[in-house]
Parts: structure tokens; C-alpha cells; sequence
């Protein structure tokens, strides 16, 4: 028998001794990814449209985790940093597009914009929500451009 036969029985024999494992997902909890996808949703829409950073900001964590680069870490640190921008945007606002919820995660597709004549950005805006609060955020964020090579939008 050739090596590379021999090689590829062998190979067979210790795949099919392996125990089987199973990639079947965890069963969902929808009522809390639906409750954790309604209280960021009310948040946003509260702090990002309204402005109502006091407010609404009272689902964050003390400890609340930012991983954008440009924002403090911090419930005080980000509500002051929003509380200072919105006073020097006022026209900014943020329409939700579509969201999501799995298990403690909360994504949003959000079109941002400055005010009438602002194209605006897509952005991708990812929550971990723990024990009814937001304890933690990432984003991904993409000016919409003048021109597209294709005929679809960003939302």
C-alpha cells in the first residue's frame, strides 16, 4: 500500500473515532433579546434624536465600555462627550433602519445625518446589554457617498 493511501485510511479511521460533536446553538430566550432590543431602541432614539442625554442615559452602566477610538469610556465621560456635541450639532439625528437582538447583543443599521443637506453616514452600532443595562458598544461607521458603482442604497 502507498504511503499516501496508507496516510488517507489512517486519516479516515481517526475521523470516524472521533467523538460526534454537536454545533446545535444554545436555545434562545427571544423575550429577553426582544427586552434588551427594545431598551436600546428607546435609548437611542431618546439620546441620539432627541438629545435627552441625562435622561435616557440612565441605562448605561457606570462602568459602560466604549470601543470607539474618538469616545471616553464611562457613562459621565460619554454623556458629556455627546451632551458637548449635540449643543454644537443640533440638527444631528439618527434613524434606525433596522435592528436585531441575539442573546446579550443588540445591533442597529442606523443613517446619521447633520442636519438637511448632509448625505450622512451609515453606521452599524453593536450593544451588549447585562442585567438591563448597556454595558457596552462598537461601531462601524461609513460616510454614504455622492456616486455608488451599483443602484442600491446603504439601507
Amino acid at each position: 500500500m502507498s504511503a499516501l493511501k496508507s496516510l488517507s485510511v489512517a486519516t479516515a479511521a481517526l475521523l470516524l473515532a472521533m467523538p460526534v460533536t454537536s454545533f446545535a446553538q444554545p436555545e434562545r430566550d427571544v423575550k429577553t433579546e426582544e427586552a434588551n432590543r427594545a431598551l436600546v431602541t428607546e435609548f437611542y432614539d431618546q439620546f441620539f434624536n432627541e438629545h435627552e442625554t441625562e435622561q435616557s442615559s440612565r441605562v448605561l452602566a457606570q462602568d459602560y465600555i466604549q470601543h470607539n477610538p474618538g469616545v471616553p469610556d464611562g457613562k459621565a465621560p460619554f454623556v458629556d462627550y455627546f451632551a458637548g456635541y449635540f449643543k454644537e450639532n443640533p440638527d444631528y439625528q439618527s434613524e434606525i433602519v433596522r435592528s436585531a437582538a441575539d442573546g446579550d447583543l443588540v445591533w442597529l443599521h442606523v443613517h446619521s445625518t447633520n442636519g438637511d443637506e448632509d448625505r450622512g453616514e451609515a453606521v452599524v452600532d453593536i450593544f451588549r446589554v447585562e442585567e438591563g443595562k448597556i454595558v457596552e458598544h462598537w461601531d462601524v461607521i461609513q460616510p454614504v457617498p455622492e456616486d455608488s458603482a451599483n443602484d442600491n442604497t446603504m439601507f
